[in-house]
């Protein structure tokens, strides 16, 4: 099988398991519905993947890595552009809002996981998720060094917050209140970002 090939299959079988393990959760999900969500032999799940575990694991490498990826392009972009270090983390909301639109089930699954502590990928999932809080605490740090952030801020806790305010309002906002648009949601926490940590250095 080509890589490009195995690939596409690797990604119909990440579509499939967490469509599947969101709709019904891990336990009662079979590599055999996995399967045949994804329109493949079973075989093809254990060529590509020795286990259910370990597919359920490289999901959450691959998924949290697309969200790793759009946040640091996101500050990229506005770094290309001139814009400042607030800029680009107000970018960083909105980017991870636009990834969890287009991947809602594999966020309330990420999510869901992050509050168990018996997983045989917990391990993992600590490790991804410290890698996309690392892009926020980079450019928030930067921030800082900049001088458009208050020195009195704690840079680790608060790239934490940020991470989890934009998951949380997002998975929030498309149980509860889907009727608002990107935009609205967007905007409200970009005041929030804005005023709680963008405005201190205007305080000093």
């Amino acid at each position: 099988m080509t890589t490009a090939r195995r690939q596409a299959t690797r990604q119909k079988l990440y579509e499939a398991a967490v469509t599947l393990i969101a709709e019904q959760g891990f336990s009662a999900t079979t590599v055999d519905e996995i399967a045949e969500r994804a329109g493949v032999a079973k075989g093809t799940v254990y060529y590509n993947f020795a286990s259910k575990n370990e597919l359920f694991e490289e999901l959450l490498r691959h998924g949290v890595g697309l969200l790793t990826a759009s946040l640091r392009k996101a500050a990229d972009d506005v770094a290309a552009r001139g814009g400042s270090k607030v800029d680009a983390l107000d970018a960083m909301i909105r980017a991870g809002l636009g990834f969890i639109v287009r991947y809602p089930s594999f966020t309330q699954l990420y999510v869901a996981e992050l509050w168990r502590t018996n997983r045989t990928w917990q391990d993992t999932l600590m490790m991804v998720r410290q890698e996309a809080v690392a892009v926020v605490e980079k450019v928030l740090g930067e921030a800082v060094a900049a001088g458009e952030v208050s020195g009195e801020i704690d840079v680790p806790l608060t790239a934490s917050a940020l991470f989890g305010m934009v998951l949380v309002a997002a998975l929030d906002w498309q149980a509860f209140q889907p009727e608002r648009s990107l935009d609205e949601v967007h905007a409200a926490l970009s005041r929030l970002l804005q005023g709680r940590v963008g405005g201190t250095a205007a305080r000093r």
